[in-house]
């Protein structure tokens, strides 16, 4: 490898109490070209920042090349004090090398002259990366750079990375764009840094094997504490006393397992399914929309039927969130006819996110306020244990949503989707914001859903493993508002609109295998809970009831202005008694939450 222009090693780093980084180390070479990857929480951008000198960690070395030019693109730019987009390449490249920010912004079809309190997230990202492109960098940190832009604007960045000479470390959720621009992978797992001399392509099968062999190794050494357990409850006493040494290896031994970190558990997903629709789900003749003098859908026809998986892909502002709507009778048509299938049951997930209110709790998020539980086909469920699925602690099914990460929210927006019984599953962006992990998870469930799926995302992967066909606009040369369906995924329609041969039917959206956890792979069966266990569970509502009754008597009692003057006495019993309940009430509850969790775990 050429000598390396930046270096960070044996970092630590820890964030109220919890230790982010334990050892994480980053050497970037001279044209390297490395994707950081890990789970959403993991510390990626936080490298990142430190990468770019933004952040002072505890422990550890940094270094860069003092020729090296560092530029670093976060996911949220700072845009304050500028107007325009030419005033933002100016403060971010300098006067000197402005032109250069024109050159940019005129390459990514941005006006310099475009006021930025008028333009779209997608403008706003471009005209960012013109920023940072005009900077000439030697070192160029982007965070998560595709978000918000559209496949056209993926694909020229892809080929204006691909040729800079710069070295590149990449964050991304966008798996074909990692795959496309790295060879290196340096993974951050639980405060550690594991680095794979191989782009990301080769990431996933790589991380699997590694993950299965921590599994093995854990197994082993319960095997080997369980033999050594054996040994002190059987020995003889005698022995037992005169080898203090082997009791000490056994303690050592516990305390090893203790202070492993089991690898994060993936989210699980069930979508709540409704009876079965009519074979034709949708069909539309001859629809037509328009706002003002712009026709966004002409004369679109199409007859979708049960079980398809069909992807929407076009430019951002061309419509698709606009034929989507149309298609599911969101949105009535100026012309034409539409007709949906019998027994239809929509889900709908918007890609803005609009039913999450940053002061709702998250658990009236999913149930829609009515109560703390949710029946998934026909079972009824806590709605802690069924966002546990979703990777949610127990006690945030009390939190707002202004309170989550976007990693969260998206996850949240998905599970009060598929909480609702459909057979028609509407989701534009579901991907936003969402880890690879939990993408796979997403892509499993979508690619084995019984019911019909249209699906708006900008995710070339994703597309290309899930749908079996596309529509996009019709293209140049063609009149406005002309959309066409083309068989197979993404891929597919490039290569057709290439004159190119079309896929073979049994490669187009081959659902891919459903991952198993290799520490769970050899688990026995969970056993019912405990007589004791199961007596307080049923005994437990009816004490929270109770404890409800009698806070609000002495609520009342304390409610008397009169009450301390006639009795202060009785006043302070009183109120110690509230205090007293309210503390009961609060114990009762986690308990019997304890106890749920367990026996949905259990089963």
């Amino acid at each position: 490898m050429n000598a390396p222009v930046l270096t960070l090693a044996d970092l630590g780093l820890t964030f109220g109490g919890a230790p982010l980084f334990t050892c994480a180390s980053l050497e970037v070479g001279r044209r390297a070209r490395i994707a950081l990857a890990g789970r959403n929480g993991s510390g990626k951008s936080t490298l990142m920042k430190i990468a770019a000198g933004l952040v002072e960690p505890d422990r550890g070395e940094r270094f860069l090349d003092p020729k090296a030019r560092l530029v670093y693109l976060p996911q949220e730019p700072d845009f304050s004090g500028v107007a325009t987009a030419g005033d933002y390449v100016v403060r971010a490249a300098g006067l000197v090398r402005a032109h250069e920010g024109e050159r940019a912004l005129s390459d990514i079809g941005i006006d310099p002259a475009t006021a930025l309190s008028q333009a779209s997230g997608g403008e706003m990202r471009r005209i960012a990366l013109a920023g940072a492109f005009a900077q000439d960098p030697d070192v160029f940190l982007l965070d998560e750079p595709t978000n918000h832009l559209d496949i056209e604007a993926i694909e020229w960045l892809e080929a204006r990375l691909k040729v800079m000479r710069a070295a590149l470390v990449l964050i991304s959720h966008d798996r074909r764009f990692l795959e496309t621009l790295t060879d290196e992978t340096v993974w951050i797992d639980r405060g550690e840094t594991k680095r794979l001399r191989k782009g990301f392509a080769a990431f996933e099968a790589w991380r699997d094997k590694l993950l299965e062999e921590e599994a093995s190794d854990r197994q082993k050494l319960s095997r080997k504490i369980a033999a050594e357990e054996d040994w002190v409850r059987y020995g003889v006493t005698a022995r037992r006393k005169r080898n203090v040494r082997r009791l000490g290896e056994l303690q050592a031994l516990r305390k090893e397992l203790r202070e492993q970190r089991a690898a994060p558990s993936a989210a699980r997903m069930d979508a709540s399914m409704s009876e079965r629709s009519g074979k034709r789900v949708i069909v539309a003749k001859g629809v037509t929309k328009s706002f003002g003098a712009r026709t966004i859908v002409d004369d679109f026809s199409i007859e979708i039927l049960r079980g398809e998986r069909v992807g929407l892909v076009a430019p951002n502002g061309a419509g698709k969130t606009t034929l989507l709507n149309l298609m599911t009778g969101a949105l009535s048509s100026d012309t034409g006819d539409l007709t949906l299938g019998a027994n239809l049951q929509l889900t709908s997930l918007d890609q803005h996110r609009a039913a999450l209110k940053p002061e709702t709790r998250v658990a009236d998020v999913v149930t829609g306020g009515r109560g703390d539980w949710v029946t998934i086909n026909g079972a009824r469920r806590h709605i802690a244990t069924y966002l546990q699925d979703f990777l949610f602690a127990p006690e945030q099914f009390r939190s707002p949503v202004e309170a989550l990460s976007g990693g969260e929210r998206g996850r949240l927006a998905i599970a009060a989707a598929l909480a609702r019984p459909s057979n028609l599953l509407a989701l534009d962006e579901p991907t936003n914001d969402l880890d690879l992990e939990t993408l796979d998870v997403l892509e499993d469930l979508v690619a084995n859903y019984q019911g019909t799926v249209l699906l708006v995302s900008h995710d070339r992967s994703f597309l290309d493993r899930i749908v079996t066909s596309i529509i996009a606009p019709a293209g140049s040369g063609s009149p406005e508002g002309k959309w066409i369906r083309y068989v197979g995924g993404y891929d597919d329609m490039v290569r057709a609109r290439e004159g190119a041969p079309m896929a073979k039917p049994s490669e187009k959206a081959k659902p891919r295998a459903r991952k198993t956890d290799p520490s769970k792979s050899n688990a026995k069966k969970a056993e019912k809970l405990s007589y004791k266990d199961q007596y307080a569970l049923d005994a437990l509502p009816n004490e929270i009831k109770r404890l409800e009754k009698e806070i609000a008597a002495l609520s009342d009692a304390m409610a008397d202005p009169s009450l301390y003057e006639r009795d202060p006495t009785q006043f302070e019993k009183t109120a110690a008694a509230l205090e007293a309940a309210k503390q009961s009430l609060s114990e009762a509850e986690e308990r019997w939450l304890e106890l749920e969790l367990k026996r949905d775990a259990l089963k």
